[in-house]
């Protein structure tokens, strides 16, 4: 596999997985997630199991309205581990109060018998706008 096709690819499952968190689709993000990623966040870091990442999805006074990819960079470091960075604007409604916001996030991917899926997320919140 060529690094632009890799580049892609991940690029495309980071989108998914996206995707799926603002349509609120459980089942995608809990197929798209590894046995247990970890994330970390504003919240802290957490271990979470594959199951629970679908229900975390679908739960929650948060809807995701809107994003997009800024600055997206791909590292390969051996042909089955991607690591994705990128800065994202948000547009979400958290607890009732809808606010466009900026982070700067990464994701593991590994591929495995089963195909990619991601093993851990990371987020900052970029300015003074962190929720």
């Amino acid at each position: 596999m060529t690094e632009t096709l890799n580049n892609a690819e991940i690029i495309a499952l980071e989108t998914s997985y996206w995707d799926a968190m603002k349509a609120k689709d459980g089942a995608r993000t809990s197929g798209l997630t590894g046995e247990t990623s970890l994330v970390t966040g504003v919240r802290g870091v957490a271990s979470i199991a594959k199951a629970k990442m679908g229900a975390l999805t679908e739960e929650g006074s948060w809807e995701l309205h809107d994003f997009h990819f800024e600055k997206v960079e791909v590292a390969a470091p051996a042909p089955n581990v991607a690591i994705i960075a990128y800065e994202v604007r948000q547009d979400v409604t958290m607890d009732g109060k809808r606010a466009t916001l900026r982070a700067a996030d990464s994701s593991t991917w590994v591929k495995g018998p089963q195909g990619w899926a991601c093993h851990a997320h990371s987020e900052t919140f970029l300015g003074d706008k962190a929720p």
